[in-house]
């Protein structure tokens, strides 16, 4: 009998409890690690955030799904990892011991690394549902007495595009209210330009992005450092693209939200050849760590380069399709090897994204997600926010069944059909 471990149950590692389960043989027990046993669906968080969605309609409860699947689990999260122990440190103590470990933590929200930053200071964020229903009373405070706002990603940021939703559903909710014209909005973003997403833009999502801005009313600062954020005032350095300070700024506003810059979690970073400097998880192309073998990782908790050098550091984000990749490849691969064989499951690594603007939207699809791709297609238009919308029903739906599929790829290519899309358009 093997013993097969799980640690985090956010998108990548419930996924993972899923399409680990037809993998594993008679005998083999599979157990998921959770912080709490609610699932939340962060990419609709920014609707929360203006109260388009309560919490309860995106939660799951874990608890019933993973008993019936026949997985064991645990809510007292992991405090630290062993690997050379094969071990477990779990929250309240005790440990548990593995066989296989997959690291499906996600990331650690680094807010303490610049003052003022986050709901702790005076930025709101949407990374957590706690977080957005924050910023959804902070964002009523702002509908009483408008004022300037400024959304954006810091330096470091590795996940730009619900810091562009974010910045036009908010726009759209201030229509809807008939208060945007008392409200000023400035987009701040450690990208080298608009649309750049850390993936040095995909298609045309420069000018779609900069052509909405422009559209909207909305000012932009690219190659932006946060120095420091105290109540009512951001104060932001804009490099020139040699990286040398080029301008300052000290912008106030009535309510932020700013996305953190991401690290490991304290259950693993800092452990020597396991993660890197920055506490993300080392992987080879089957998403197995080379020193421990018996371990791999999937989802945003997995180091990856930049796909270039920036003045200010931009990061490299893991779409849910990329992550849906990295989960079948893992499961593939374990169970090869508990039954005596070589892994040889490689994931895509390919990037769709349906980026909601609240009456309108902008979809892109990079093959491979890193350039150069095979396919670098982007479009705009009404039909993205409805296919967001539907998507989310369609994942929640089939989440609460427990049911395992591709869900951004059944969904997107086969629903949406994307790729049809981009063959009509240039004649390929």
């Amino acid at each position: 009998m093997a013993e097969v471990i799980v640690v985090g149950a956010g998108l990548s590692g419930t996924l993972m409890a899923y399409e680990l389960l037809p993998q594993l043989r008679s005998g083999d027990r599979l157990t998921l690690v959770a912080q709490g046993a609610t699932y939340h669906f962060v990419p609709s968080n920014p609707w929360v955030a203006v109260g388009w969605r309560k919490r309860d309609e995106i939660e799951i409860n874990l608890s019933e799904i993973m008993s019936r699947k026949g997985v064991r689990l645990l809510t007292q999260g992991a405090k630290l990892v062993h690997p050379a122990e094969n071990r477990v440190e779990l929250g309240d103590g005790t440990s548990i011991q593995y066989d296989y470990l997959v690291v499906a933590t996600g990331p650690e929200l680094a807010f303490d690394e610049i003052p003022g930053l986050g709901p702790q200071g005076y930025t709101q964020s949407i990374c957590h549902v706690d977080h957005a229903t924050h910023a959804k009373e902070a964002f009523e405070i702002l509908a009483a007495n408008p004022g300037p706002v400024v959304i954006g990603a810091v330096q470091g940021a590795s996940c730009f595009g619900p810091a562009y939703e974010f910045l036009f559903i908010l726009e759209t909710e201030l229509r809807r209210r008939k208060l945007r014209d008392r409200v000023p909005m400035t987009f701040v973003t450690s990208e080298p330009y608009i649309g750049h997403l850390g993936l040095d833009g995909v298609g045309d999502t420069k000018g779609l992005l900069e052509s909405e801005m422009r559209e909207k009313h909305i000012k932009w600062i690219t190659n932006a450092r946060v120095d420091n954020i105290s109540p009512g005032l951001m104060s932001v350095e804009e490099l020139a693209d040699n990286g040398t300070a080029h301008k300052a700024h000290d912008l106030p506003f009535a309510y932020s939200m700013m996305l953190p810059a991401f690290r490991g979690v304290e259950a693993v970073r800092g452990i020597e050849k396991l993660t890197n400097p920055r506490g993300f998880v080392i992987v080879d192309k089957h998403q197995q760590n080379p020193t421990f073998p018996n371990v791999f990782a999937v989802g945003v908790c997995v180091a990856i380069a930049p796909v270039g050098a920036t003045p200010v550091p931009v990061g490299v984000p893991k779409t849910g399709f990329m992550i849906e990749s990295m989960v079948t490849a893992t499961a593939m691969n374990i169970g090869a090897l508990l039954r005596g064989q070589t892994p040889t499951a490689q994931p895509t690594w390919n990037a769709i994204c349906l980026a909601d603007f609240g009456d309108s939207g902008v979809a892109f699809l990079a093959q491979p997600q890193i350039p150069p791709r095979n396919v670098n297609w982007s479009s705009k238009g009404e039909w993205v926010h409805y296919a967001k919308v539907a998507f989310e029903k369609y994942f929640l739906r089939k989440m609460r069944r427990g049911e395992s599929e591709p869900f951004y790829e059944r969904f997107v290519l086969d629903r949406l059909n994307i790729a049809k899309i981009k063959e009509v358009r240039t004649g390929t």
